[in-house]
């Protein structure tokens, strides 16, 4: 019996994030994502040239609030952002490095500029794959953030994070300014997710520069709002809409690892350590059946996980 095959006219845009010598930066290599004219994993119906990509999330400041099984991997470096990196880089192979300058928020340390551009020194001279940055997350805080990061990572092309509808002007200048890739965040609700892209476009950002983050739910967690927007949106982007043809990301560890089902111990529940890191690729998993492109995670067991079953997906074949 022959297989249908839907006829779709749009695909998803393509985003190059990290800048080699040869592009004026310092990376070993750039990561590109989307292309996709299919949906995730239909290889029978249609294209996915590059295959989704994990970034491992690091802070710049030790987590208060860490569970046991991430301070058995990373207490040892993580009062330090740059040894951190390396050890993501050089021990568990990460391909992106995702800087969450967590300590400049209002209601944590309150740090300032000087403070987040020293960091975002310190790691870019530590690892040389390409960075995600994500600022405060406070519109008013991330225009003082964003901008001295921006400057401080110029010609790298780096993911920076995030611009909203209250902040999307700031963010658009200085992504233009010093060559960088926007996150286009949304409350879970595709009619903001579109409108915002719509306001990055109209202030002069290319949509190939944009990365959209629809907000992620953690299993149990509101995973399935996340993932309704997400397939909303790839099917229009497929559809032909090119304002929703941009790549996805996830910002799946830090989600799943606050569900007290990843961390609290409980024995009927089983190994802590190891139901952690299930939760979490089990939260990437569902995601990437959701089209996700860009899946920011934190255990290096979860990452593993991760890694197999998209090569698995993708009948054991790997292109970037």
């Amino acid at each position: 019996m022959e297989t249908y095959k839907e006829q779709w006219t749009g695909k998803v845009l393509e985003v190059t994030i990290g800048a080699t010598a040869a592009e004026g930066g310092t990376r070993v290599a750039a990561v590109r994502i989307g292309g996709e004219t299919t949906l995730p994993f239909y290889l029978f119906e249609g294209e996915m040239p590059h295959m989704p990509v994990i970034a491992m999330e690091i802070f710049d400041r030790p987590p208060h609030d860490a569970p046991g099984a991430l301070a058995e991997v990373f207490s040892d470096v993580w009062d330090d952002a740059a040894r951190w990196a390396e050890k993501c880089v050089a021990s568990f192979g990460a391909e992106m490095i995702c800087l969450n300058l967590i300590s400049t928020k209002p209601d944590e340390e309150d740090s300032g500029p000087g403070e987040a551009r020293e960091t975002v020194r310190r790691v870019l001279g530590a690892v040389k794959v390409p960075l995600v940055i994500r600022g405060p997350g406070v519109a008013e805080k991330d225009n003082l953030i964003i901008p001295a990061v921006s400057e401080e990572a110029k010609g790298e092309r780096v993911l920076l994070g995030a611009a909203v509808q209250e902040n999307y002007r700031e963010a658009v200048r200085t992504a233009l300014a010093n060559g960088h890739c926007l996150i286009a965040e949304s409350p879970i609700d595709i009619n903001i997710a579109k409108q915002t892209n719509i306001l990055l476009g109209d202030e002069g950002l290319p949509l190939d520069r944009v990365v959209m983050d629809p907000t992620t739910g953690g299993l149990g967690y509101g995973l399935e709002y996340t993932y309704s927007i997400m397939e909303r949106a790839r099917i229009a982007a497929l559809g032909g809409d090119r304002v929703l043809g941009c790549p996805f990301v996830n910002f799946v560890g830090y989600e799943a690892w606050h569900a007290k089902e990843a961390k609290a111990d409980n024995p009927q529940w089983g190994e802590r350590n190891r139901r952690g890191a299930l939760w979490e690729a089990m939260t990437a998993l569902a995601f990437l059946q959701a089209g996700s492109d860009l899946l920011v995670m934190h255990h290096p067991a979860a990452v593993s996980l991760v890694r197999k079953a998209i090569l698995d997906l993708r009948g054991g074949t790997s292109t970037r």
